[in-house]
């Protein structure tokens, strides 16, 4: 159901405020980019420091602004399950073509509460669901055999996964049913996913790169196996540079250096050190986005 890449959607802010124009904005340059789909409302769009008006006007500005012509995938996860499905059904209510649902985070319930979560989200609200795994985020890992079983649910089609761990993605993929979606959750990831079976990625570097991240899973999927994996080799650094603080904080520096949007960040992130700044603006320099 959902393949291709899929862009992690920065929020831009001005004044501390979302910048609504900005964001329509952003929905035209990835539809011009051949983004597959735009999935607001997610870490990279830093969804824990939103209030609950901005989650839904985020959303709802995306959904609006795409007006079908992509995919729209909702971020809607909570460590609250009902929390979760209040706003899973919003999403639902306001045309998402489908919705990322996080692992619960500081909770650490165990595998029977995960499959219970997501469970009781996925027979509430009938839309697709992606779920999202990302241990070293939530300090939770969803292990392969309750991916499997979860995988059995009718609405639940997919995991954006971001353990790192290619053994349990491979095992994932291996177990799962046959059309559960495997997306990356991790740039650098995205080609050993796409080869043990993976369908695309939902991406932190499509913010900046959305035409190439396009193209290397493209180019996968139509079955040119090595120029994808250069594109890959050719982007790692990349992708690495994404993650020199914590992830949306090096991508919206990025993208303030690009001039798509202010450098606006809600604490407790804050702006990057100059060291790192110096290192950032090399990387985007050697492939010259500034």
């Amino acid at each position: 159901m959902f393949s291709g890449s899929f862009v992690a959607l920065v929020t831009p802010f001005k004044n501390n405020r979302v910048d609504v124009e900005k964001l329509r904005e952003l929905v035209e340059f990835h539809i011009k980019k051949r983004t597959s789909g735009i999935v607001p409302c997610g870490t990279t769009g830093e969804s824990p420091t939103l209030s609950h008006e901005e989650h839904r006007l985020v959303i709802e500005t995306v959904i609006k602004a795409v007006n079908g012509r992509i995919k729209v995938i909702a971020g809607t996860g909570s460590n609250n399950t009902n929390e979760a499905i209040e706003l899973t059904r919003f999403a639902k209510k306001v045309g998402a073509d489908g919705c990322l649902v996080i692992t619960p985070y500081y909770n650490k319930p165990t595998q029977n509460g995960l499959y219970l979560h997501f469970k009781k989200i996925a027979e509430t609200v009938d839309i697709p669901i992606i779920m999202y795994n990302v241990p070293g985020r939530t300090g939770t890992n969803m292990i392969s055999s309750t991916a499997a079983k979860l995988s059995k649910i009718k609405n639940i089609i997919g995991l954006k996964e971001a353990s790192g761990n290619i053994t349990q993605i491979s095992q994932i993929v291996r177990e799962c049913v046959e059309e559960f979606d495997v997306l990356s959750g991790d740039d650098a990831m995205t080609f050993p996913i796409l080869a043990v079976g993976g369908k695309g990625v939902i991406s932190v570097a499509a913010n900046i790169a959305p035409a190439e991240v396009a193209e290397l899973v493209e180019t996968f999927n139509k079955g040119d196996i090595n120029k994808s994996r250069k594109m890959h080799l050719k982007m790692l650094p990349l992708f690495e540079a994404m993650f020199y603080e914590t992830n949306p904080i090096p991508v919206k520096t990025s993208m303030n250096l690009m001039g798509m949007i202010s450098d606006d960040i809600r604490l407790p992130l804050c702006k990057m050190s100059e060291e790192n700044l110096k290192k950032l603006k090399t990387t985007l320099k050697e492939y010259k986005l500034i």
